[in-house]
């Protein structure tokens, strides 16, 4: 499975963004997908997750903010973005999970999110 991420950028604070991950491979084998994000000096942290049956779930820091979304068609998952935020700041990874056999995590290029207060 590989992902490609895309939509970072600079925004002020309150303003939106869309990201996109595109997925291509064995996807049929992938169970969900989520966003991460990691901050300069801290660790990683799980955003958002879709599973495959459409089932989300958020990180409390972004509840009623962001959105998570797919569009099979195109095998691409989206998080929009809205009322940003500076401590939104990060670079923002896709992740894919595969459950069985066995848990694999695939991983793609992170992408920039600045926002500037």
């Amino acid at each position: 499975v590989q992902l490609q991420a895309s939509g970072g950028g600079l925004v002020q604070a309150g303003g939106s963004l869309r990201l996109s991950c595109a997925a291509s491979g064995r996807i049929s084998s992938i169970n969900a997908m989520s966003w991460y994000r990691q901050a300069p000096g801290k660790q990683r942290e799980l955003v958002a997750t879709i599973t495959s049956g459409g089932i989300t779930n958020y990180a409390e820091s972004v509840k009623g903010r962001f959105t998570i979304s797919r569009d099979t068609a195109k095998n691409t998952v989206y998080l929009q973005t809205n009322s940003l935020k500076p401590e939104d700041t990060a670079v923002y990874y896709c992740n894919a999970r595969r459950s069985w056999p066995g848990q694999t995590d695939y991983w793609g290029q992170g992408t920039q999110v600045t926002v500037s207060s």
